[in-house]
């Protein structure tokens, strides 16, 4: 981001990155450090973006960095980045203490090298969510209640999806039969919204500011967004062009589409003859073909609903309270009437690193190519938010 996007050319958006801490501050960045500088704001007219919309943990701690005299930039980077690298530490002990050193190894890779850990090295939220629910959900697992609601309501406070918790927690609270510790633990989570939910009433005289202002973002869409979703499916099946036009337009897409998964299903069909060996690197290769003809849109699929799956198939493996927190979690992804940065709340998911380091620790022979892959994707995408281009 430093050395290698300064010399691409400006972008579609006129930025050209530089070699200094805007390569760092993008999109969601330029909110947070309004928040920090100039307080809050909000209006009934939600067809602007209002910075009551963001939570506020993150711009809290990083104003704390600030009185010792670094600019919002650096004071951010800190904050987001000391986070990400406590959440990893905290996962990979974690994740030791309930399996082994391999599993734990593979859960803490995925976290770091899945391409949305660019969020949390870059002055978002990401790192300093990952730190305070991993830490929550660990707490309530081993039965500190009082880490527990601490972690929690710092959850709450950090972005909305952290309520995701209290179902979780009410659930295994319920089942488990805990007792009223853990049901008081549960309520605390709520405090960290509760609190910002009254600071809204006394300034704006509007309790859910925070959700009204979503609406300059999706508008009045609520619930499954079934178009956003077709859209993106059919992108990737038929191309951009051909849905765009209503018909084949670009005939040579679907053909290649179809091409590759046939390729896919001989290579299933016939992966005794070949052997383990040819049959990994031929879909490899396949995998390879997809992703550069499709583009984003499929691994945004496949990390939205391919995360469902996984964390159905691991449920009586990993511990009951991450699994419930995982769905829940889902359940508000999939509900907000929009599509945008699904994939990017999918991996603020701790459960699914956890799933995901599960099943690499078993086939581990997939697990670097995965890895590999990875690594790809977070080279261009760290290259593109470097140059103030939409990542997720």
């Amino acid at each position: 981001m430093l050395l290698i996007a300064p010399l691409f050319p400006s972008s579609s958006t006129g930025v050209a990155a530089t070699f200094g801490w805007d390569v760092f501050h993008a999109w969601d960045s330029v909110w947070y450090e309004k928040i920090v500088t100039s307080g809050y704001d909000f209006s009934s007219d939600v067809k602007e973006i209002h910075t009551v919309a963001f939570f506020p943990l993150f711009p809290l701690l990083s104003r704390i960095i600030m009185f010792i005299g670094l600019p919002f930039k650096v004071a951010g980077i800190l904050v987001n980045n000391s986070a990400f690298l406590a959440a990893l530490l905290i996962l990979y002990f974690w994740v030791q203490e309930l399996y082994d050193t391999s599993t734990a190894r593979w859960a803490t890779a995925t976290l770091a090298w899945c391409p949305y850990s660019l969020y949390g090295t870059v002055i978002y939220t990401e790192g300093l969510f990952l730190l305070c629910t991993t830490s929550a959900l660990r707490a309530f697992n081993k039965k500190q209640y009082i880490w527990a609601a601490f972690w929690g309501a710092l959850s709450t406070a950090t972005r909305l999806p952290g309520v995701a918790l209290i179902p979780a927690f009410l659930f295994v609270s319920w089942k488990e039969r805990r007792g009223i510790k853990a049901y008081i633990a549960t309520l605390t989570v709520g405090l960290g919204i509760s609190l910002y939910s009254l600071y809204c009433q006394i300034k704006f005289g509007d309790a859910l500011a925070f959700i009204h202002a979503q609406k300059a973002w999706r508008g009045d869409a609520t619930g499954f967004a079934w178009e956003g979703w077709w859209k993106m499916l059919m992108q990737i099946t038929v191309g951009f062009t051909n849905w765009k036009s209503g018909y084949i337009k670009d005939p040579l897409y679907p053909l290649l589409f179809l091409i590759i998964i046939g390729s896919g299903c001989l290579l299933w069909r016939f992966r005794l003859h070949l052997g383990m060996s040819k049959f990994r690197y031929g879909l490899y290769f396949l995998w390879l073909l997809l992703w550069s003809l499709t583009g984003d849109e499929l691994f945004k699929i496949a990390l939205v609903f391919g995360g469902i799956y996984l964390l159905w198939l691991s449920r009586d493996k990993i511990p009951i309270v991450t699994v419930v927190y995982g769905f829940s979690s889902f359940a508000l992804i999939l509900n907000t009437g929009i599509t945008a940065s699904a994939e990017r709340y999918a991996y603020g998911i701790v459960s699914l690193s956890i799933a995901f380091g599960l099943l690499l620790a078993r086939y581990p022979r997939w697990g670097y190519p995965i890895m590999y892959f990875f690594g790809i994707l977070m080279f261009t995408f760290s290259i593109r938010f470097a140059r103030d281009l939409w990542v997720a």
